[in-house]
């Protein structure tokens, strides 16, 4: 039975408010996170190995879905964990795949008997290091920095397994005066 006075309860409109606002920052916190673990990852860029493409501190998006659905690419720029120690992360470009011959002639970067064209390394950030053919084992890249005359990278600590590649740069979002898409 319905008494004629009893009022029913008219949810108050703060009520209402503070309802959408917690139901929309749950679904803005679940939907970042999807994005961050499965899709795209902020990093920052520690170093100048990538200049003058990636300047120390830059922040970038990183495809973390690129290589479960496509594959490593020659020119590619990856991000890794560090082969000697997992719990760092450096950022390079792939020189060469697996089962290609990589020599290093005085700087020049040969690849299968071929000269590597790199306009991404301006003559400023060569070296003269040389290194003996490798053949790039099944399942492993050979990752060089841009900037050859600091970088660490497969000259000294080896390809890098597959595994270990868990994105591909993407885009650099701060600082805004070098936003845009990494080559």
């Amino acid at each position: 039975m319905i008494d004629p006075n009893v009022q029913p309860e008219v949810p108050q409109p703060r009520l209402i408010a503070l309802r959408s606002w917690i139901r929309d920052l749950a679904l803005s916190i679940l939907v970042s996170a999807f994005i961050i673990v499965f899709l795209y990852q902020p990093v920052r860029v520690e170093g100048t190995s990538m200049l003058p493409n990636l300047e120390d501190q830059d922040r970038l998006f990183i495809n973390k879905l690129a290589f479960r659905v496509g594959e490593v690419q020659r020119g590619d720029v990856v991000v890794f964990q560090y082969p000697r120690d997992h719990t760092k992360s450096y950022i390079k470009r792939v020189i060469g795949l697996p089962g290609d011959r990589v020599t290093i002639d005085h700087g020049q970067v040969i690849v299968n008997g071929r000269p590597l064209v790199e306009s991404y390394v301006p003559a400023r950030f060569t070296d003269d290091r040389s290194q003996p053919t490798l053949t790039i084992p099944e399942n492993e890249f050979f990752v060089m920095g841009d900037h050859r005359s600091i970088s660490s990278d497969s000259r000294d600590f080896g390809p890098v397994d597959r595994e270990l590649i868990y994105g591909k740069a993407a885009f650099v979002y701060w600082p805004m005066d070098q936003a845009g898409v990494v080559r």
